[in-house]
């Protein structure tokens, strides 16, 4: 099982949600709703770049680097408050751990951020993290989840993959895993993905069966 971390896991998004906005306000601007919501599932790089073009700010690579130093601060010291999790997602692993299921966490957020996420989610539930800038391609290439299978000893094709975000579904799909999409911030298209309400929704056999 190779899972997404921000909104899919845990309700980060929302966290990501006020930094952004703090990061606007910084700079004396607003953040569009459209700007936000194309940021979802997608690399830092990429929602500088967005930001950026949104606020009407510089896209030089120092200037977005700025931000990215400045947004990344602000987002590590609330994810060290804690953070929700999303639906199901802590009972779910707890459960897929128990049968002996392997477990990957498979995201964009950086390493140094994800170890605090990890503070509230458990690194124990995982056998292998993939964080975004420890490869060399991210989501929405396959690169992140082909590596997180391989870590685990598995063929992608025999994994199942659960997103919240565009993104995210292309990465896991061009990887060849079974799809599980579970909606978030954003709606999403139920074209060659298992789409469903919440974790809630599933159990370990369920998700057996996507890969059967």
């Amino acid at each position: 099982m190779l899972f997404d971390m921000d909104g899919t896991l845990v309700d980060s998004e929302k966290i990501w949600e006020v930094g952004l906005n703090e990061l606007a306000d910084h700079y004396g601007r607003t953040l569009s709703v459209q700007a936000r919501r194309a940021m979802v599932g997608t690399n830092m790089t990429d929602s500088m770049r967005i930001l950026h073009e949104d606020l009407g700010l510089p896209l030089t690579r120092a200037a977005m680097d700025v931000s990215v130093v400045w947004l990344e601060e602000r987002v590590k010291e609330l994810l060290r408050a804690g953070v929700p999790w999303r639906p199901g997602a802590k009972e779910l692993l707890g459960a897929l751990k128990a049968a002996g299921v392997p477990l990957a966490l498979v995201t964009a957020t950086h390493r140094h951020l994800v170890d605090v996420a990890l503070l509230t989610i458990g690194a124990g539930h995982f056998d292998a993290v993939v964080a975004g800038d420890e490869v060399d391609r991210t989501k929405p290439h396959p690169m992140p989840y082909l590596t997180a299978a391989a870590m685990v000893g598995a063929e992608a094709a025999n994994c199942v993959a659960v997103e919240d975000s565009p993104n995210g579904i292309a990465s896991a799909r061009a990887a060849g895993c079974a799809v599980l999409a579970v909606p978030c911030e954003v709606a999403l298209d139920p074209e060659g993905v298992t789409l469903i309400g919440s974790l809630l929704d599933v159990d370990v056999d369920y998700l057996r069966k996507l890969v059967a």
